[in-house]
């Protein structure tokens, strides 16, 4: 055998076994849609508009009616995605970032998006973000805004720093770290530099999918994890305008429409490319829907009480789909209690990548109930929820133990302007974040109790009937808490 026959056939070799691990290794698109309530599918109600994308999915993998975010709002439960680990135990005791504050996530910590790029996965991040940005307070948006998403997993960035509402100056894009069409030695906040920079509220879902769909396609030859969170459905409601007249709900169910529509896009590209049977995707939400005066009857929140920033179910209890083609059994419905937090550890196990013991402390692996594996015990021992104000309660099986008498939203007359607190402190000993309490709330040594399987709209107070259960869950709770983790080691 000759020199040049024998490279030909190692590179053949080579060549089969990298094309092989491609194939085993599946893409993982993880769509996360913003303010997306519990009622807001066909699959899961709905029937004021259709959301046949989102069908699809369901029909071709896992629905689940008993998921659940980590907070009743947007930064605090995307935290706790990346992380697998509850927000409540970052510096973040409660609502969101504003733009004068910097990175949650230390950089320093294991996230989702390291645990690809550990396993050779391209991953990217398209929309979003408001996570934070920068090392200080009071980032510098007018030139290189770093740390953000690259120094926490991300190989690119495409999308909207904060939130679809932000001031008007930072209704821009910013790619990896720079605003986009910020025009060199100008502020960003200046009239002049606004004129090339802010988006256009109307085409932001239409140029985000863009920058999805382009994702998919450069790296089609390549494993790869694209997280997606979406601006819609987050108020200001600003569907393009050929989504107008589409559904009986109108501006707030045109704006769902045009979600679903982002997801069939995502969809399409995968066809189109031949990638559906090895990409794992997820569409889901980061808290309850806001409901809208345009609503006409439409129950966002489907059977259960309150709305985003509540503790009640309203405010955390989403929807989910899971497609995994070949692995999740086609049209099931899950009704385990599972949590956003655990994505996390459930990657780690596809990806088969190790997570150190002080990593994903809140995050159960759904590996065996997505494969349609049956397990005698819940996989959560319990799932603890957090309001906007920072309110805490603790489900296990079908009880709900919430502190406090009150609903979880913002205290009456709350106004953040005047609020005593909009910055972190800086530990003078370690140099890091803590503590930003905007509401500094004091128990008021009262207790809800609610058996969700009798009373699923959290009507009847059990908790003076039920003292026994009442003290087994706040110990329990109080346990989660000081003990820095909600899974066993």
């Amino acid at each position: 055998m000759n020199k040049s026959t024998l490279i030909l056939m190692l590179a053949v070799v080579l060549y089969s076994c990298t094309s092989r691990d491609h194939v085993s290794r599946p893409n993982v698109i993880f769509i996360l849609a913003d303010d997306l309530g519990y009622g807001d599918m066909s699959c899961y109600g709905a029937t004021h508009f259709e959301t046949p994308a989102c069908d699809r999915l369901a029909q071709e993998g896992m629905r689940f009616t008993d998921a659940h975010s980590p907070s009743a709002v947007c930064t605090p439960s995307r935290y706790g995605l990346l992380t697998g680990r509850y927000s409540w135990r970052s510096w973040l005791k409660n609502w969101v970032l504003f733009p004068q504050h910097p990175l949650l996530i230390d950089t320093s910590r294991l996230t989702m998006g390291k645990l690809f790029q550990q396993a050779g996965y391209v991953s990217g991040c398209v929309g979003k973000w408001h996570l934070g940005w920068g090392a200080e307070l009071n980032p510098d948006y007018s030139g290189e805004a770093k740390p953000g998403p690259l120094e926490v997993g991300f190989d690119s960035f495409y999308g909207v720093p904060f939130s679809h509402n932000s001031p008007k100056p930072l209704q821009v894009y910013t790619r990896d770290r720079h605003i986009v069409n910020l025009k060199e030695g100008l502020r960003y906040d200046s009239p002049e530099a606004m004129k090339s920079t802010v988006r256009s509220l109307e085409n932001t879902a239409t140029e985000l999918s863009k920058e999805a769909v382009a994702f998919i396609e450069q790296n089609k030859d390549k494993p790869f994890f694209l997280y997606y969170p979406t601006t819609n459905i987050h108020f200001p409601l600003t569907p393009h305008n050929r989504f107008k007249g589409k559904t009986k709900s109108g501006v707030y169910g045109e704006f769902v429409a045009e979600f679903d529509w982002a997801v069939s896009e995502v969809l399409d590209a995968l066809d189109r490319n031949g990638l559906t049977e090895n990409t794992i995707i997820v569409v889901t939400s980061d808290n309850g829907a806001r409901p809208d005066e345009s609503l006409n009857g439409h129950p966002c929140n489907g059977p259960w009480r309150g709305m985003k920033r509540y503790i009640y179910e309203g405010g955390h209890r989403i929807p989910l789909i899971v497609r995994w083609p070949g692995k999740i059994p086609e049209a099931s419905v899950s009704n385990e209690t599972v949590c956003l937090t655990d994505f996390f550890k459930t990657f780690a196990t596809i990806l088969e990548q190790p997570v150190p013991e002080n990593e994903g402390v809140d995050s159960y692996d759904l590996t065996k109930l997505l494969l349609g594996q049956h397990t005698k015990q819940p996989i959560r021992e319990a799932t603890v929820h957090h309001s906007v104000t920072g309110q805490f309660a603790i489900r296990k099986g079908d009880w709900k133990l919430i502190e406090g008498s009150a609903s979880g939203d913002y205290p009456k007359g709350f106004d953040y302007g005047k609020s005593g607190t909009t910055n972190p402190k800086k530990d003078p000993s370690t140099g890091k974040w803590v503590d930003l309490d905007f509401f500094d709330l004091e128990p008021d040594e009262t207790f809800q109790l609610y058996n969700l399987k009798k009373d699923p709209k959290e009507e009847v107070n059990l908790a003076v009937s039920y003292p026994n259960k009442v003290m087994e869950l706040k110990k329990l709770l109080d346990h989660y808490r000081a003990s820095g983790r909600s899974t066993p080691k």
